[in-house]
């Protein structure tokens, strides 16, 4: 017999970890005001890419003597700047629990070819952050995308640390309160938790930052588009709006629309409840289901972003096959879009709860996740 479908579709199927859902109230017709066909070096230009700068800064709290950068290639490009132009002055250890932290392990060990102290942990678990020495340059990512697993605080960064903390916060920022005076460079992309467009990536830095990055020159090369000193001084105008290469003028737009929507729903406070609310509909959920459980082992590390999922019934023959068509048969009734865990993670789904979803379409979601799992087991059976 069929499993009976749940009468309530959720308005919104986009559950994508990113590019992720737009706000709510988003409307092409709304980026009208986007300086196109202008240059960004023209007083319309300079102004916008200010005001990005400094509407992230409000929003989220940043220290005023902290510099703020839009720069190319998304988070990718703003770590990749952060590493190459940061590490080599002292030891460093790098901290991986799911698929990005483990790129940026590659890129330190196999690129730079520094001999860093590699920690590691396996999808759904943390490393012990109590053993990390901060004297060393530590490079980590604060909410693990492909792994649903964060970092739960700050508390284990040691305030007279002599190293550098160098966080990939692209999940985390405006979903989660981040302790600046933890970190000394910081990065994120639009494309996350605003649902920006992408391409570009942001990167905040300590006065600790800067100071290394005046005082020490890396060993290696550096192509131009990772340069952030000139003449042993900080570019500054990198951090007020004077961009390495040429921005999209209509994504500054559009991230500027998402700044002002983040505002209008409280600013990071809001936001951050948006997204627990999100995040808490999914974990209960799975406390009422014993076939699906979070990734994440420890609750006190639980994404409330990227909530990742395994299925736990033992009737399910083939792990990967199955999570594929669970999510490819919610895809095709439009519920759930790009729920599919990430390549490189376990067998699962993965479902964004950042502060643009609406908790109304999580909860519209849920059954029909479950009436997926029915249907699925059910055609498993009939097949054998």
């Amino acid at each position: 017999m069929a499993t009976q479908q749940p009468a309530t579709r959720p308005a919104n199927p986009r559950f994508s970890s990113g590019p992720c859902a737009k706000p709510p109230t988003f409307d092409v017709t709304k980026l009208a005001d986007a300086a196109l066909g202008r240059s960004h070096r023209a007083a319309i230009g300079k102004d916008k890419l200010k005001a990005a700068i400094e509407g992230t800064r409000e929003i989220l709290g940043i220290p005023a003597d902290y510099k703020i950068g839009i720069v190319p290639a998304s988070d990718t490009g703003a770590v990749e700047m952060a590493l190459w132009s940061l590490l080599g002055a002292r030891k460093v250890e790098m901290l991986a629990w799911e698929s990005f932290g483990s790129g940026w392990v590659t890129d330190v060990v196999k690129q730079l070819k520094l001999d860093a102290e590699v920690k590691t942990a396996d999808y759904g678990q943390i490393v012990d952050l109590a053993s990390v020495n901060c004297d060393n340059d530590v490079v980590f990512t604060w909410n693990g995308t492909t792994a649903g697993v964060r970092v739960p605080n700050g508390d284990w960064i040691a305030d007279d640390r002599q190293g550098l903390t160098i966080c990939d916060a692209t999940s985390a920022a405006f979903a989660t309160e981040l302790p600046w005076d933890k970190l000394d460079v910081t990065t994120f992309s639009w494309q996350k938790v605003l649902g920006g467009e992408g391409a570009h990536g942001m990167l905040i830095l300590s006065p600790r930052a800067v100071e290394r990055l005046e005082s020490y020159t890396p060993a290696w090369p550096l192509p131009k588009i990772f340069r952030l000193t000139k003449g042993g001084k900080l570019i500054e105008g990198i951090f007020t709006g004077a961009t390495i290469n040429t921005p999209s003028m209509l994504a500054v737009e559009d991230y500027l629309f998402a700044l002002d929507w983040a505002q209008s729903v409280g600013g990071l406070q809001g936001l951050i409840a948006r997204a627990d609310a999100n995040a808490q509909a999914v974990f209960d959920f799975c406390d009422a289901n014993d076939w699906i459980a979070n990734l994440a082992e420890d609750d006190a590390t639980r994404s409330n972003t990227s909530v990742c999922l395994k299925f736990n019934d033992a009737r399910i023959q083939d792990g990967a096959g199955f999570a594929k068509a669970v999510a490819k048969r919610l895809e095709a009734e439009n519920i759930a879009l790009d729920v599919g865990a990430y390549r490189d993670a376990p067998a699962g789904l993965r479902i964004w709860c950042g502060g643009t979803v609406e908790t109304t379409d999580i909860q519209a979601m849920l059954p029909w996740l479950a009436w997926a799992f029915a249907a699925e087991i059910e055609g498993q059976s009939v097949a054998a």
